[in-house]
């Protein structure tokens, strides 16, 4: 049968081509797992890295300090090279995809314990994390969203209100994807949600993909990538990754919770700029669009979304309650500081009230709860904790700070970019935000302990990065995902991306010296 190019069926994720890795991928994957043996064992029982008992403690917290006391050590202690050795070989197994990541995870977990860098309770325990329940219970209620098909029936109405020409295409989208920001905490979930949507759109405007790409075609594809990253940074509850970094700043503040409009105020207003940055250079810079492309060039074609939309039938009762539910979960999470109950608890109640049976509106085998991820998590977050009980960052950074000569004489201005400019740039070699957030954004509270500055004034900059993960196919999930629709090369892809990392570095440093300083969470960043 005939391919139709406005059959929203075509583009079910399970009938994408699956993206082949290259020749250099493979071998990565072949050489990862005897990398990452050699480099345990070299690390753990054949180096020595005793001369950073010299320089490492100097300029260290009371906080690392005291950590490093407790160990027994003035620096670096043999469960020091165990931490060090676990997390250089869980990089290398999950840069290279070696083995599974959730199965990395799995070994990280065991690793930590047997090695004794913590105990087997507060290894174990990290399944049980808040962040990892706000996880699970975010999946339920996403699921919840898909199966009414309420997701579905906003976008489509959306964009066939305000999608009458190119230009009113792509602000449809950047709506769609904050709004499902604000409840949805898996990017790859809003990216399958989306695609089939905005890929019949591209075909109405004359591009599906291959030999029939055009610049319409690579800025709608694009820009929803850039929109479902930077969508999830603007909301604490936005990606797993925002969460985990949220957690890691409240516990180095000693806080048992990150209040969601804390992160809501000043990520959110930088989240919309960026992303109307993105929709001007993408549109009138990168890949400016012709006349011809500025219209529908199929006939009929919105009119095949409406059948779509209108195939939905009328708003049916479990749609409602989809959407009170959703809007009740926002309200609690955004009136945090009002109530007192926490995200996680909010999202337990949302979730409880979407399974009762009957008056609910999803079933527990309509849940898509992808555990493998949460494995992955589960070992990210473990990892997390062996960094903290080793006071491994604090070490490093000291150790590395006083090679390259940073003293507490070096201005707050140097740490901010520095630290904000590797976050982001070290992007473009990560495969996932959720691992670069547990790299950074620890490193970033030390360096704050370490030279007596507020946590917040260098970390929250630093976690504000997490969703840059779209210059290039691999850096993150949906960036594969939507590199297999085919609209798009890697040199378009990059070209595009890195003019927006670029960008973001500035926005974050002016972002620093006004609206963080207005906020208190910065005294600027050049005082």
């Amino acid at each position: 049968m005939e391919f139709d190019p406005l059959d929203m069926k075509n583009y079910r994720i399970e009938k994408l081509p699956k993206m082949q890795k290259s020749g250099f991928e493979r071998w990565m994957s072949i050489l990862g797992g005897p990398l990452s043996v050699v480099m345990f064992v070299l690390i753990y029982w054949f180096s020595d890295i005793s001369f950073l008992n010299e320089i490492s403690t100097e300029g260290l917290s009371d906080t690392a300090l005291q950590r490093l006391q407790a160990l027994g050590t003035d620096g670096f202690s043999r469960i020091n090279y165990a931490m060090l050795a676990i997390f250089v070989a869980a990089i290398i197994l999950w840069i290279t995809e070696a083995i599974p990541n959730y199965l990395t995870s799995l070994i990280v977990i065991l690793s930590i314990v047997l090695t004794g860098v913590t105990t087997e309770k507060t290894a174990f325990a990290q399944l049980g994390h808040p962040v990892m329940w706000l996880n699970i219970l975010s999946f339920i209620l996403a699921s919840m969203l898909v199966k009414t098909q309420v997701a579905k029936r906003f976008a489509l109405w959306f964009v066939l209100r305000f999608g009458r020409n190119s230009f009113g295409v792509m602000i449809s989208f950047i709506v769609i994807n904050l709004v499902l920001s604000a409840f949805i905490s898996a990017t790859t979930a809003k990216a399958a949600i989306l695609l089939p949507i905005f890929m019949v759109v591209a075909a109405i405007y004359g591009a599906t993909g291959g030999e029939n790409r055009n610049n319409f075609g690579r800025n709608l594809v694009l820009q929803n990538l850039f929109q479902i990253n930077l969508g999830a940074n603007g909301f604490m509850t936005g990606s797993g990754a925002t969460l985990l970094a949220a957690s890691l700043i409240a516990g180095a503040m000693g806080e048992t919770s990150f209040g969601y409009t804390k992160w809501l105020v000043p990520a959110l207003p930088m989240s919309i700029l960026l992303i109307l940055i993105a929709w001007f250079v993408g549109t009138r810079v990168v890949f400016r669009l012709k006349p011809e492309e500025k219209k529908p060039r199929i006939e009929g074609g919105m009119e095949r979304l409406r059948q779509e939309l209108h195939s939905l039938g009328p708003m049916k009762t479990e749609e409602y309650k989809a959407v009170a539910i959703f809007v009740c979960v926002l309200g609690l999470w955004a009136t945090e500081t009002l109530h007192g109950i926490s995200p996680t608890a909010v999202a337990f109640i949302g979730a409880v009230v979407a399974l009762i049976p009957k008056f609910g509106v999803v079933k527990w085998n309509d849940v898509d709860i992808p555990w493998h991820l949460l494995l992955f998590s589960a070992g990210a977050y473990t990892l997390g904790a062996g960094l903290d009980a080793s006071g491994l960052p604090g070490i490093l950074v000291s150790t590395a700070f006083a090679a390259i000569g940073i003293s507490q004489q070096t201005p707050f201005w140097v740490l901010y970019l520095l630290l904000t400019g590797t976050m982001l740039f070290s992007a473009l070699l990560f495969q996932s935000k959720t691992m670069q957030t547990l790299i950074f954004v620890p490193i970033a509270i030390s360096v704050a302990q370490q030279f007596g500055y507020p946590v917040m004034s260098l970390a929250f900059p630093v976690a504000m990065l997490v969703g840059h993960v779209y210059v290039l196919p691999f850096n993150s999930k949906p960036a594969a995902l939507l590199y297999t629709t085919n609209h798009y090369s890697w040199s378009d892809t990059f070209k595009f991306g890195i003019i927006m990392m670029v960008i973001s570095w500035f926005m974050i440093i002016l972002w620093g010296e006004t609206v963080l300083r207005w906020l208190g969470y910065t005294n600027g960043v050049f005082f």
